[in-house]
């Protein structure tokens, strides 16, 4: 039986100065591009001005890593040179609306900073998000069903225009938000579109070829309930692996851990926060070769008891950063 969620989509690193974030990725060896950010003139007859939210990824072919930060009224002083303003482009009647999602991605953000600054977005990947939604519903999980933006494709893509929907699990209890849970925003992503995606920089340094797993540690009390509910939400079951329970994928995997287990995971790393995404993995192409690289550029490295190579959350503006190498391709048949 197919599923209908297939792999990890993206995660979302919020982080206080992007200027400061982009400088640390390229250190980590990934090929990061100038983020954008919506504009919009704060006074009649004004140049458009940052506002909102600014964001930039580094690309795999299926998925990626995303950066963002909140942008207060006409700041510029955290963003880059380079970064590309996106005018807001809407009939006046829409206007309204789009500034008010706009300024809510903001206050998110903002909300996820005064928790802490690192991972707060988990995004999976999936090939029919309409019955994915429609699971979901039946089983009870809330959410604000499938949402569809549209924004320029990249240069070099065989259209021009690209179609992004996705949808956002709500909290339970009575002071959750919409489209939040407990450790953040999490949903799901239709498939990136190949063509779109292959349009992008999809070549890092550090030889990074996907994001391969993510890591959310909960109280040890949480454990078995957060379990239920990722169960429910991919319709997969966990496995047990030491103190975690690992949800797999094809080809990632989500690894739920208890604060009593993280070290044993990954050593020395200690939550901001319960529940909250520790960290993520990116698989590469030649283990060797990233270590090298992250040695040269000064970055503290650490090792897993599988063998993974991380840098750890105080020298990775608050997330773990694990890198792994990548299982050898599939065989043909």
């Amino acid at each position: 039986m197919g599923h209908d969620i297939a792999r990890l989509h993206h995660v979302g690193h919020v982080v206080d100065d992007m200027a400061q974030a982009i400088t640390l990725y390229e250190r980590l060896g990934f090929a990061v591009p100038p983020p954008s950010c919506p504009a919009m003139p704060l006074r009649e007859g004004a140049a458009p001005e940052p506002f909102g939210a600014a964001n930039t990824h580094a690309d795999f072919p299926r998925s990626f890593l995303e950066l963002a930060t909140c942008v207060r009224d006409g700041d510029t002083d955290r963003l880059p040179a380079g970064t590309r303003l996106v005018p807001l482009d809407a009939p006046a009647e829409l206007l309204p609306r789009l500034v008010e999602r706009i300024s809510e991605t903001s206050a998110g953000l903002a909300a996820c900073l005064d928790r802490f600054q690192g991972l707060h977005i988990l995004m999976f990947s999936s090939s029919d998000i309409d019955a994915a939604a429609a699971r979901l519903t039946a089983a009870g999980v809330r959410h604000g069903g499938v949402n569809t933006v549209r924004r320029a494709a990249p240069p070099g893509a065989g259209t021009p225009v690209e179609t992004v929907r996705y949808l956002e699990i709500d909290g339970d209890g009575s002071g959750a938000g919409p489209g939040s849970v407990a450790e953040g925003r999490v949903g799901l992503v239709a498939d990136l579109d190949p063509d779109v995606q292959g349009a992008r920089h999809l070549d890092h340094p550090n030889g990074a070829v996907d994001l391969v797993e993510a890591v959310l540690c909960v109280a040890d009390r949480e454990l078995a309930a957060v379990q239920q509910r990722y169960e429910t939400c991919l319709g997969r079951p966990a496995r047990p692996e030491g103190p975690a329970r690992v949800l797999d994928l094809d080809g990632a995997a989500l690894t739920l851990v208890p604060d009593s287990g993280l070290a044993a995971l990954l050593p020395g790393e200690r939550p901001a926060a319960l529940p909250a995404l520790v960290g993520c993995t990116v698989a590469v192409r030649d283990l060797s070769l990233t270590r090298d690289l992250l040695r040269r550029n000064g970055l503290p490295l650490r090792e897993t008891p599988s063998g993974d190579l991380f840098v750890p959350a105080e020298a990775a503006l608050g997330t773990a950063v694990v890198f792994r190498r990548a299982a050898p391709p599939a065989a043909a048949p």
